[in-house]
């Protein structure tokens, strides 16, 4: 973690640019001796530069972008992208002779950062965001490099469509598909909820409105807000089958007011077995919702979904918490790509989905804060490896249809203890012209702690 004794400062900006910004930014910005963003904020400071220069625009600096007395740092070194901006004499400078550096982020950024706080470790650095910087912003991400983070939020781009539209930010759910794919949208699209969604680019509209008509939302109240702030600020409504999607700037905001819509899918874990593609390897609604209980889902945990079948513990897992994360392990390659596509069509794109066969599928895998397995109970090894990647306080949770794998849980509950659980559920179904219990396989469920 880098330590800056002159300082590190984060100043959001909007789409307004420099008038937009309060004194406090213009002030933080007026002494950095570095200003780091991307080619689009950095434009923005443009009509700040009569404000903040009083310097002789007829005196050019010694070297673009550097003080007097310091070395220079050329084009293959970190801290100045090759093509990226570079300060014109006429451009603002602090004072007389001492010029600023703009430097633009390089593409990769994440690999970048280390290298860019370094070289100008002894500067004062300003570092431009859009919006609030701690709003899905580089605010958070340079708080993981940087010590002693100054941060100068704008009104984020949530805060102006909520404004522009009278929506109260309590009542809504936010969603940023910056970095994440259109599929995560799924859980939150309910009936009558009202959702925002930060856009990646002009795309994003249209893969919402997509969604929405996959759905069956049809009916649902589609409004894009583009640039918001700026003079040419533009806003457009539709329904999704008749939004106009020509001309939409790739700075927008997609704001959902959900339609009566389909069958709405419940939070809670238990979704129906038809929400599923299945060749019948799946984990009955009745069942999974017992064991997703043992599980116990707690933000942030990864959990293991060993034998996934058509990955429903794992997803539901994931559903239960956007910071709720999985790896399903399944040795058959048809069920690993229908596993994909379930957690896809269920709004957990990032399933993550191993094929292999349990226990060597397991070495070299994130260590698992829970367990559960669902099939391969009774291969040599499996039982031993999952419980030895837990750490202490880590659960385990397995269950079993036949007297082998009963047999392999009863072993586990009297060497390890835990609870045993035994569920034999009956569904209502035809019988002749009356109706009768049909009853399912019996499911003994073993889940343990590990001490």
């Amino acid at each position: 973690m880098t330590d800056n004794p002159a300082g590190l400062t984060v100043v959001g900006i909007g789409a307004d640019g420099w008038p937009g910004l309060t004194g406090t930014a213009r002030a933080a910005l007026e002494s950095a001796e570095v200003i780091i963003g991307s080619d689009r904020q950095l434009a923005l400071l443009s009509a700040g530069e009569s404000a903040w220069s009083n310097a002789d625009p007829d005196q050019p600096p010694s070297e673009p972008g550097l003080s007097p007395g310091e070395p220079g740092l050329s084009p293959g070194e970190p801290g100045l992208s090759p093509g990226g901006p570079e300060l014109s004499p006429s451009g603002p400078r602090l004072s007389p002779g001492e010029p600023k550096l703009l430097v633009a982020w390089p593409s990769p950024m994440l690999p970048a950062i280390p290298g860019l706080l370094e070289a100008h470790r002894r500067r004062r650095i300003a570092v431009l965001a859009s919006g609030d910087p701690m709003f899905h912003g580089i605010g958070a991400t340079l708080r993981r490099f940087a010590e002693n983070v100054r941060v100068i939020p704008h009104p984020s781009s949530v805060s102006l469509a909520a404004a522009r539209l009278g929506w109260p930010l309590a009542d809504v759910d936010l969603l940023s598909l910056v970095t994440a794919p259109v599929e995560e949208l799924h859980p939150l699209v309910h009936p009558g909820r009202r959702i925002l969604v930060l856009s990646r680019d002009e795309h994003t509209p249209g893969q919402v409105a997509a969604l929405l008509q996959e759905r069956g939302y049809a009916d649902s109240k589609v409004t894009v807000l583009a640039r918001l702030g700026a003079p040419d600020e533009t806003i457009i409504t539709g329904t999704p089958g008749a939004l106009d999607e020509s001309g939409i700037d790739p700075l927008n905001v997609v704001a959902v007011e959900c339609g009566a819509g389909g069958a709405a899918r419940a939070r809670v874990p238990g979704l129906p077995d038809d929400a599923y593609e299945s060749d019948g390897q799946l984990t009955k609604r009745e069942v999974r919702a017992v064991t997703l209980a043992q599980l116990g889902p707690q933000p942030g945990e990864l959990l293991w979904d060993i034998g996934a079948g058509s990955g429903s513990v794992g997803i539901e897992w994931m559903r239960a918490h956007p910071a709720c994360r999985a790896i399903a392990i399944e040795s058959d390659p048809v069920r690993a790509g229908r596993i994909s596509g379930n957690a896809r069509a269920l709004g957990v794109p990032k399933l993550e989905v191993v094929l292999g066969r349990a226990p060597d599928a397991l070495t070299g895998l994130r260590a698992p804060d829970v367990v559960f397995i669902g099939g391969g109970v009774t291969r040599d090894g499996v039982l031993e490896a999952a419980w030895d990647a837990l750490k202490s306080g880590g659960r385990l949770v397995a269950n079993a249809v036949t007297l082998e794998s009963e047999a392999v849980l009863a072993a586990g509950y009297a060497k390890l203890g835990g609870e045993l659980t035994r569920l034999a559920v009956s569904r209502a179904a035809p019988v002749g012209g009356f109706t009768g219990w049909r009853a399912m396989m019996p499911v003994t469920i073993w889940a343990v702690v590990k001490p």
